[in-house]
């Protein structure tokens, strides 16, 4: 009896390719010698196709991306050769190769990759900073007393080439809108907070802008999310606490001290979680009034900002999440999870329980995620220190994975944009390359 090894080699697997790339087959059946592994049905696509260009492509074969032979593959999942087999072909993505990374002295709670030529960068420290590519600090801004647990750049309709806008959230119990200019001239850089967003009674758990910059969001521990415009008043709009210097801030006032932060108020609050709502984001689609958040209370919810509503709710059983990232049409929704699960949700499914369509299981907590541009490949940070690049559409293991820094130090924040992938936490800033792979 011939050895089940070499029967393999010998066999043929029938096989029909699928894709949703810009590089489709005509539907037609292929018999596979079963030998083949990635780079023979790569090249077997590119021939099929007559690209000029060789495009390299993975596969994935009911969930999951081919890593072994096809046949190694029938013999695990018990596929007999008369079985014909449908196969998804996708471009590939190379592993993250490291570029760089920006030591902090504190933890580092949030990185910002979209904007040309910088990082920005959250700390524990209360201080948000702006790097440039050669990792000079071009900016620096004590906004926060207490730990800056989230930062979100803010759309200008008007940009100026050297002028932004940044909010910030922290363990302080409030939020801030601070201006940050980046000169490359000798006039240096200017920051200034102008103004502080004062609702929540505990830890602000993040921020984040809506796509045209007239409006932010802020989560809290206290399990309120607020809804605030992004312009500054003249005046206070919440009233100083009495107590210690109060009368001498007052004083102050009268005189007039316009660098003083405006003490902002809320235009509505969001009131349906139960617990901490550990993250809230807007739509992307401009002028979206919609917007998205996780929490404790193991609900993602979905909000009508103009009515302030909750309209529509997924309930996971004991499932505390921890962030939450949207596709750009608000149609699926990634949520992590403390049980060590990245789940996948229908956010238009009418279904308040339904189970998640995808659930992508890690060997330590992810505390965070960020989708690629391209929508079909996501990233994640763990507490192992571990950041883990998957596709959608293969849910049994992480395409790539990488380390960061030494030892055992948390992920808390990813963001992936521009093909480069910044990763921050307890061993400061890493930044990670990511891009196509060739054959």
């Amino acid at each position: 009896m011939a050895d089940s090894s070499e029967s393999v080699h010998s066999m043929q697997q029938p096989v029909i390719f699928t894709t949703q790339t810009q590089y489709p087959l005509p539907t037609q059946k292929f018999m596979i010698p079963t030998n083949w592994r990635r780079y023979h049905l790569s090249q077997l696509v590119n021939k099929a196709l007559s690209l000029a260009t060789s495009i390299p492509f993975d596969f994935i074969v009911r969930g999951e991306i081919l890593k072994s032979s096809l046949g190694e593959w029938c013999l695990e999942n018990g596929v007999g050769e008369e079985e014909t087999l449908e196969i998804e072909y996708i471009e590939s993505v190379l592993p993250p190769q490291k570029m760089t990374d920006f030591p902090h002295e504190d933890w580092v709670s949030g990185v910002l990759c979209n904007l040309q030529g910088y990082l920005l960068t959250s700390s524990y420290d209360g201080h948000i900073r702006a790097f440039d590519y050669s990792k000079n600090v071009a900016a620096s801004s004590h906004v926060h007393n207490a730990p800056v647990t989230s930062l979100s750049l803010v759309p200008s309709p008007n940009p100026e080439d050297s002028k932004y806008t940044v909010a910030t959230s922290s363990q302080d119990l409030t939020a801030a809108i601070s201006s940050l200019e980046l000169s490359s001239d000798d006039t240096g850089t200017k920051t200034a907070i102008l103004a502080t967003l004062h609702l929540h009674t505990a830890p602000v758990s993040s921020v984040t802008s809506n796509s045209s910059g007239t409006h932010l969001l802020t989560s809290s521990w206290d399990g309120l999310i607020g809804l605030w415009s992004t312009t500054i008043p003249s005046t206070d709009e919440v009233p100083e606490p009495e107590g210690s210097g109060n009368r001498e801030r007052k004083k102050r006032r009268k005189v007039g001290d316009e660098s003083k932060p405006r003490r902002k108020a809320p235009i509505n609050v969001l009131k349906s979680h139960t617990n901490r709502v550990s993250k809230v984001i807007f739509g992307q689609e401009p002028g979206a009034n919609t917007a998205y958040s996780c929490g404790f209370d193991s609900t993602v919810r979905v909000w009508d900002t103009d009515i302030g509503v909750s309209t529509h709710t997924i309930a996971a059983a004991e499932k505390p999440f921890l962030s939450l990232a949207v596709s750009s049409d608000g149609r699926h929704g990634l949520a992590t999870a403390t049980d060590r699960t990245m789940s996948l949700y229908d956010l238009r499914s009418n279904d308040s329980a339904i189970t998640s369509a995808s659930t992508f299981l890690h060997p330590a907590t992810p505390s965070c995620v960020s989708l690629s541009e391209s929508g079909n490949q996501v990233a994640t940070g763990a507490y192992d220190g571990v950041v883990r690049v998957w596709d959608l559409r293969s849910t049994k293991g992480a395409m790539a994975s990488v380390k960061a820094w030494d030892g055992e130090k948390k992920v808390l924040d990813v963001d992936w944009k521009r093909g480069i992938i910044g990763v921050a936490g307890e061993g400061g800033v890493e930044v990670w390359k990511v891009g196509e792979a060739v054959n």
